[in-house]
């Protein structure tokens, strides 16, 4: 008789100890394919990219040098982005005057803080740099700078641009000619580079 007791009364600790056990539980859509249910999960998108192959050793200098200008000029853009975000919060509300206020002070505070390392971009840096701040904000150099500081203005640097065979009006296009900088800066913001 004892064994028959013995026996419930391991049978009733295992099937509490079962019953204390607690099992995680995931909530998944689910599509019944032919009498099998099957769990949907959507997964975050990612890029596969293979080794970038070259022609010739030129062609790897050439974009040995554009990694080096666009890992130069990407910070600067990621804080322009940031900062006309700032500013458009700021901004909103105030009076015409206020917001010119605003800006010239805005506009000094960054010339004391970046103007000497902008200045001393060269020319390719400077194109990648309109280039990137369109990545970053979405809009052409042309519209921020006729938003920020007017119409006149704007003409005024997108005619010296010409000049120089830039236009400011020119949208960044990341699946045309712009790919190899896109690729670089998604390099980058991967830290593959």
């Amino acid at each position: 008789m004892k064994r028959p007791g013995f026996i419930t009364l391991l049978f009733l600790l295992f099937s509490a100890q079962l019953s204390a056990q607690s099992f995680d539980h995931i909530v998944v859509r689910a599509r019944i394919i032919d009498g099998d249910t099957v769990p949907q999960i959507t997964l975050p998108e990612i890029n596969i990219r293979g080794y970038i192959i070259f022609r010739s050793p030129a062609d790897q200098r050439r974009f040995d040098r554009l990694v080096r200008n666009v890992k130069k000029v990407y910070p600067y853009a990621k804080l322009a982005g940031i900062k006309l975000n700032e500013y458009d919060a700021m901004m909103a509300g105030l009076t015409e005057k206020e917001q010119r206020k605003l800006l010239k002070r805005a506009e000094d505070e960054l010339k004391a803080e970046f103007g000497e390392e902008l200045k001393a971009l060269n020319f390719t840096q400077g194109k990648i740099l309109l280039k990137l701040v369109d990545r970053e904000t979405g809009n052409p150099t042309y519209h921020i700078v006729k938003e920020l500081r007017g119409s006149f203005v704007a003409f005024f640097w997108q005619n010296l641009s010409r000049l120089f065979g830039y236009n400011l009006k020119e949208k960044y296009d990341p699946e045309g000619k712009d790919r190899e900088i896109e690729t670089i800066v998604q390099m980058i913001e991967n830290g593959t580079i």
